[in-house]
């Protein structure tokens, strides 16, 4: 009878996979493309819109295209990893990812080219989930899975700024096409070698897709971000489109969408997401704190690429390379936060982390169209990026601590979707409140003229400084009040169910 205990004993612990750190290079490839596609245009929209002659209205289009079909399909897309298996996912969202990245690249005109970035963000939806569980999944040991998260989190971090420089690169040197083309090549390898070392895992049990849970909340989302979106100003001479008949029925739409989602969740034997997994405090701590860092992070890095080109007379690559030290700054951060991690456990990174990125934004609050680089710019974001590196490490685990392997798929869209999400928000919150600023400067100071431009755009830039410090403060307060969980949390995540491995 022992004997046969001791063999179902030994047959349950998980074995560890000796192509795990294999798999990690992998995922971390895939990872760079999911983030690096959220910045990676920014600094080829000038380019692009001259040579497809996109109208000034539209421009957004080329970065909200993404975000926009990113966000509202990681949920689906965390379901069908679990599903239907987080390597096979994986994989087709490579392939997927590759292809429209070549449709981009050879886009002949914007509609052409504003579909293959909503593409991008479709297979992007089912890769981002797939790859933070396979992480879940594929390290069993607390330490070797605290430095995975290390790696997945400098990554996510330092990924943007990276973006920002290879988009400049690739713009100046080649063409604005490169900045989406160079993702088929990379793509294709990734899914190559995905084939050979990542070792597949499914949920157990229902396999029954939530297709109304999915209508409502994409539906939902898509319609919140596009409100927002539409209440944007359309340039210096307008202002915010609130009340307007058109924004208020998007927000209305998405109000009645996502309330029926949660009264769907609530009612469904198999639920996109299981309210189990939000109803946590700190996993919901941690999404509430990702919308927050997405809705600061995304415009900041708007506007000091604008800033950079516009003001202070930067080519698209020397923008690039100004935002070299912020990505630096993530990955050593990130060494740091993943060794002191299991040590001091999430909140007492979290909270510093939080603070000094909003002490970033205050210090770039204070920009004059003749600070220095040196002296204003890079402090700034040496200080975001230290900070930053040390949320999004923590963030990571808490979002999947103690969640079962049936929910790793959804548990890590969540992070992703509140990240996307809350950057289109963000953008669109705060470029509202900048292009506000710039238009009250302008017609205050109307008998300078031309003159006064380069003051007031970055009079509006401040202001969109001043309310991003205000999110990642509130995001600290989230923090502090709902994420409670020790240094032993990630040993506690090897208490969930063993996962199938197949």
């Amino acid at each position: 009878m022992s004997e046969e205990v001791s063999e179902k004993t030994a047959a349950e612990v998980p074995v560890s996979d000796p192509n795990r750190f294999k798999a990690l290079f992998v995922i971390a490839i895939a990872q760079l493309m999911i983030v690096l596609d959220a910045s990676i245009v920014n600094l080829a929209i000038p380019s692009a819109q001259a040579d497809l002659g996109i109208e000034p209205q539209d421009v957004q289009w080329v970065v909200t295209a993404y975000t926009l079909a990113f966000g509202g399909f990681l949920l689906l897309g965390g379901r069908i990893a679990d599903f239907m298996g987080r390597k096979r996912t994986f994989i087709v969202g490579l392939l997927g990812f590759a292809l429209a990245s070549l449709l981009g690249g050879l886009a002949m005109n914007s509609s052409l080219l504003f579909g293959a970035r909503a593409l991008q963000g479709v297979f992007a939806a089912l890769l981002a989930p797939a790859a933070l569980a396979l992480i879940t999944v594929t390290f069993h040991d607390p330490k070797e899975r605290a430095k995975a998260f290390g790696v997945f989190g400098a990554i996510s971090g330092g990924g943007a700024a990276i973006g920002l420089l290879l988009g400049g690169v690739l713009t100046e040197y080649l063409s604005w096409r490169w900045c989406l083309a160079v993702n088929t090549p990379i793509a294709v390898l990734a899914a190559l070698l995905a084939v050979r070392f990542v070792r597949e895992s499914k949920a157990h049990g229902n396999t029954s897709y939530d297709i109304p849970g999915a209508v409502t909340v994409t539906g939902g989302l898509l319609a919140l971000v596009y409100g927002f979106t539409q209440a944007a100003p359309a340039g210096y001479e307008d202002s915010a489109h609130w009340t307007d008949p058109s924004t208020l029925v998007w927000f209305a739409l998405s109000a009645v969408l996502l309330t029926a989602f949660f009264v769907i969740e609530s009612r469904s034997s198999h639920p996109l997401l299981p309210l189990r997994v939000i109803r946590n405090s700190n996993r919901a701590g941690a999404y509430i704190s990702s919308l927050m860092v997405g809705a600061g992070m995304f415009a900041m890095f708007l506007f000091l690429g604008i800033f950079m080109q516009t003001i202070l007379g930067y080519s698209p690559v020397q923008a690039g390379f100004a935002f070299l030290p912020f990505s630096v700054g993530i990955i050593l951060g990130a060494g740091v936060a993943s060794n002191l991690l299991p040590r001091v456990g999430p909140r007492p990174l979290m909270i510093p982390g939080l603070l000094a990125g909003a002490a970033g934004m205050l210090w770039l609050a204070q920009l004059e169209p003749d600070s220095a680089y040196v002296t204003h710019l890079l402090p700034a974001m040496l200080v975001m990026s230290l900070g930053m590196a040390f949320v999004f490490i923590p963030t990571a685990t808490v979002a999947l601590h103690a969640v079962d392997h049936h929910d790793a798929g959804v548990a890590s869209a969540m992070i992703n979707t509140s990240q996307q999400v809350g950057g289109s928000l963000g953008t669109a919150l705060m470029n509202t409140v900048a292009v506000s600023a710039t238009s009250a400067y302008l017609v205050a100071n109307a008998a300078a003229g031309e003159a006064a431009m380069p003051a007031a755009l970055t009079e509006g830039f401040t202001r969109g400084f001043y309310v991003g410090a205000g999110l990642l403060i509130t995001a600290a307060v989230v923090v502090f009040f709902m994420i409670r969980i020790g240094a032993d949390a990630a040993a506690d995540e090897d208490e969930a169910a063993p996962v199938h491995m197949g």
